[in-house]
């Protein structure tokens, strides 16, 4: 990798260190002020950085190892209980990994050489699910579903750089659209979010414009009256001013939102088979914007529903490593964090992949399901070590040469969900 390149990165990391070991970072994400005030084996760095280590085998047995790698032992010995951290991690408040995952983020933006389309920063929002352990207190914050307890999840991810901007859990009576507003503090002019059918409501797309933002959002049949009435038309496109009803005109003034009508335009698009997809977007220049293309940008909103599968499959997000409200949030958000500092520090090996790869039949990616398991024990070593530079070259190394191809046009039907995987947490795996 250029010199440069390394250089973004190991700033980017001195920038994430110096943000971890601040005093007044330890005063925030501290429960209490006394807590992590004496020099135990489980300070208030080791406890962030070990539950940013992709945990997902038994405690204990993540501990021994953790700590042989802090010490260079050969053999693992035991250093911690379980019990000792179950302890320490009461302590820890699970924003300080947010604040961290920001401040990657913002890294990225400010530093990085990123994939825009058309110039705009394309930011799809999706949520899904995830089942809980069912304990007391577990049930009384997110509640039950079916028996069981269930937290809904929810991103705002840059599918072009494959970065998680931000991502919430919480209760899943609470609604994606509720997720989607807070997740819209983080959009600004030169962002263009693209949504599926279960989010489109006036005082969303209201909020959208309000942020300066654009929208490209998919639209059911049989719900919005404008939308049957331009199926009917047969038009292929119009612009209309979009007026808020009632119901949405008192969610407007709930909100502070204006409640003057939204100039919109709705593009049909002609799928295979002869399946019909109405898109309402604020992209009103047929010019700057024709008709062709937006088929296709639309379509670049699925590498979202692709990486909740590598957060359930590959990361294992619903493997907790405790039974309380707390761990929940604890690693969830940690392993956002290092999901996306997998994906930054990667993304100078794809650009490489993809301008190795421009003569050839296809063109090329990182297998990222093999990035994130290379970066197991490595996180710890990027935060622990002085010199970076032959952690850095051996990831990108790994990375360039464990590379898969894009066929585009490839279509698969869908088939019924296999049976999702239940993480006994009583019966973890060892290595």
């Amino acid at each position: 990798m250029p010199q440069q390149t390394e250089t973004l990165c190991t700033e980017l990391i001195a920038a994430l260190k110096a943000r971890l070991y601040a005093p007044d970072f330890l005063e925030r994400h501290r429960q209490s002020s006394k807590d992590f005030t004496r020099n135990r084996c489980l300070p208030f760095v080791v406890v962030v950085m070990f539950l940013l280590n992709l945990i997902k085998r038994s405690l204990q047995d993540e501990l021994d190892e953790f700590f042989n790698l802090a010490s260079g032992e050969e053999v693992a010995t035991r250093k911690v209980t379980k019990s000792a951290f179950t302890q320490a991690r009461k302590k820890l408040k699970a924003e300080a990994f947010i604040e961290l995952n920001t401040v990657q983020v913002e890294y990225f933006y400010d530093h990085f050489s990123y994939q825009t389309w058309q110039g705009y920063r394309l930011l799809a929002v999706d949520g899904s699910t995830s089942q809980l352990p069912t304990t007391p207190e577990i049930v009384a914050h997110f509640g039950l579903w079916r028996s069981v307890s269930v937290a809904r999840v929810s991103q705002l991810f840059d599918v072009l750089n494959e970065v998680t901007v931000d991502a919430l859990i919480g209760p899943k009576a609470i609604g994606e659209r509720e997720f989607a507003a807070s997740h819209f503090n983080h959009i600004g002019s030169g962002d263009l979010v693209l949504m599926d059918r279960g989010y489109p409501a006036f005082w969303l797309l209201a909020l959208i414009r309000l942020r300066g933002a654009h929208f490209c959002v998919r639209m059911p049949a049989g719900v919005w009256g404008v939308v049957d009435q331009f199926l009917a038309s047969g038009l292929s496109e119009q612009v209309i001013d979009l007026q808020p009803a009632q119901t949405a005109r008192q969610e407007c003034q709930a909100r502070n939102l204006p409640l003057k009508p939204l100039q919109v335009r709705l593009v049909r698009i002609d799928l295979d088979q002869g399946a019909v997809e109405v898109l309402l977007t604020s992209l009103l220049d047929p010019v700057t914007h024709p008709h062709s293309v937006f088929k296709e940008l639309y379509h670049h909103r699925w590498p979202v529903e692709e990486d909740y599968k590598v957060m359930k499959p590959r990361l294992e997000i619903e493997n907790w490593s405790g039974k309380s409200k707390l761990a929940i949030y604890q690693d969830f958000h940690a392993k956002v964090f290092t999901k996306n500092l997998t994906a930054i520090l990667a993304h100078p090996a794809q650009q490489l992949v993809k301008q190795q790869s421009q003569h050839k039949k296809y063109t090329y990616q990182i297998n990222f399901t093999q990035a994130l398991s290379k970066m197991k024990d490595t996180v710890v070593l990027l935060f622990q070590r002085a010199n970076l530079s032959n952690i850095l070259s051996c990831l990108w190394q790994v990375m360039t040469q464990t590379i898969e191809p894009i066929r585009p046009g490839r279509t698969y039907p869908r088939t019924k969900p296999i049976k999702p995987r239940k993480f006994s947490m009583a019966y973890k795996p060892i290595r």
